[in-house]
């Protein structure tokens, strides 16, 4: 027989941190951009979450759930979402009369993951008979030391056995559980001279100190299910920071929290997408997992989601290959992910005049090597919905003697072909366990999102807004 294991669901927990309530901040001028994305990050510490999010937001705006196993029967006017691995999502609103010869899709992508620690199957490690340590890896480029020294907790999906099936739950452990400690400045005391983690050895987050066993954490991650140990099949868990996020400065415009790479692009996105309707178009929300590793995933920009869902809305609405090959060269795509601001401590890192401040506007990002899928017909074309919109925009390039990251624009758009701009907010200390951006700019992205999803674009002797 099992325990009897705690009633605590994922579900109840983060709906009730989702609906809270928070504090009022005296004078401050984006309390309720900041009480909004700060309860969508506190519910999304996973992708999984995210898309769990999304899912319940899009389904309270009349959008249905399609399967992709299914046969999709699609009506103009109609609003569908669908979804890969229960990390990644698309959504899409259908406009009343769609011609998709004429105009096509508008599409925005963002991406739900970020750089995180997460547990081997064997997740349990012992020390000297002392100690519980959790076995973890690296997933995508993480700054290290942020996360040392905080309150962590565990996220993620557990596969359960019910009977004779298999089901997917989500987990989010809703209490400080695990931390990773620095070594003493005594012991190490070249430490703040530079020091090369070692992710087997220096950033194992400790569990028990004297009060666990081995198997006490897959005994303690059952309870939180409300299952047996032996229904656990397996897991896609991960460490997440449990601080909360904070509005600060003088007047109160900043926001710091955790994985505002890429979540705050994904929410301000998801606002504009919600508020616009589409004409005789199509607009399309996408949010993909798996872009710090590279995106090569099933469910990551650079599989076959994006055009499988687009082709098969061709298809549903009676187009033939040819509409579909018309409607894509009339499309337009924004790939959304945040920007490196200027460092107050170090603007030498940045280009001298190709660089971006916080909550200053939109960031159009190129790169030559095209590293940003940016050129010169996508850039103004988003200039024009940015003058539209009366929302700022500031232009990134890296430093020329400095190999600079990529995003999923270039890869997405090397699967479906169309024009394509790298855009994003600005924002200091990417990949760490706490970033920090602007809440002006969160709504700048938003009303640059809600113009983008609804006005026209057409090719003839040059474009058209």
């Amino acid at each position: 027989m099992c325990e009897q294991a705690h009633e605590q669901t994922y579900t109840q927990t983060h709906e009730q941190i989702y609906e809270q309530t928070y504090d009022k901040i005296p004078g401050a001028t984006y309390q309720k951009t900041y009480e909004q994305l700060s309860a969508f990050l506190k519910s999304c510490p996973t992708a999984f979450h995210t898309v769990y999010q999304i899912e319940r937001t899009l389904a309270a705006n009349g959008y249905r759930q399609l399967s992709e196993r299914g046969k999709w029967n699609l009506e103009p006017g109609g609003r569908y979402v669908v979804t890969r691995n229960g990390s990644s999502l698309i959504a899409f609103s259908i406009g009343l009369e769609p011609s998709l010869s004429e105009y096509g899709f508008h599409i925005a992508a963002s991406h739900s993951d970020s750089p995180a620690f997460k547990l081997k199957e064997q997740a349990e490690l012992e020390v000297r008979q002392k100690y519980i340590q959790l076995n973890t890896e690296g997933y995508g480029g993480m700054l290290c030391a942020t996360w040392m020294d905080r309150p962590l907790s565990v996220a993620g999906r557990v596969v359960v056995r019910e009977g004779n099936r298999l089901r997917p739950r989500l987990v989010a452990i809703n209490r400080d559980l695990v931390l990773i400690p620095s070594v003493a400045i005594h012991m190490n005391r070249s430490a703040n001279d530079g020091y090369a983690y070692n992710k087997q050895v220096d950033m194992l987050p400790l569990f028990s100190a004297g009060g666990c066993k081995k198997g006490d954490f897959k005994k303690l991650l059952a309870q939180e299910l409300g299952v047996c140990e032996s229904a656990i099949y397996g897991h896609d868990l991960y460490l997440y920071n449990r601080q909360e996020p904070s509005a600060w400065g003088a007047h109160k415009d900043l926001i710091s929290a955790q994985r505002l790479d890429d979540l705050q692009c994904a929410y301000a996105s998801l606002q504009g997408f919600l508020a616009a309707r589409p004409q005789n178009f199509i607009n399309v929300y996408a949010c993909f997992d798996n872009e710090e590793v590279g995106s090569q995933t099933k469910q990551g920009a650079g599989s076959t989601f994006l055009y499988d869902v687009l082709a098969r809305i061709n298809a549903a609405l009676g187009g033939t290959p040819e509409d579909y090959c018309r409607a894509v060269a009339g499309s337009f795509l924004l790939s959304a992910d945040n920007a490196h601001a200027v460092h107050p401590n170090h603007p030498e890192k940045t280009d001298a005049e190709n660089c971006v401040y916080i909550n200053e506007g939109i960031v159009i990002k190129s790169h030559a090597g095209q590293k940003y899928a940016s050129d010169a017909i996508s850039t103004a074309l988003f200039r024009l919905v940015c003058e539209q919109a009366g929302v700022p925009v500031q232009f990134f390039a890296n430093r020329s003697d400095q190999p600079g990251g990529s995003t999923l624009g270039n890869i997405s758009s090397a699967k479906v072909s169309l024009p394509t701009v790298d855009i994003g907010l600005a924002q200091l200390a990417m990949h760490s366990a706490y970033e920090t951006a602007g809440l002006k700019d969160t709504e700048y992205m938003a009303k640059a999102m809600e113009t983008f999803y609804s006005i026209p674009f057409q090719e003839n002797d040059g474009w058209m807004l």
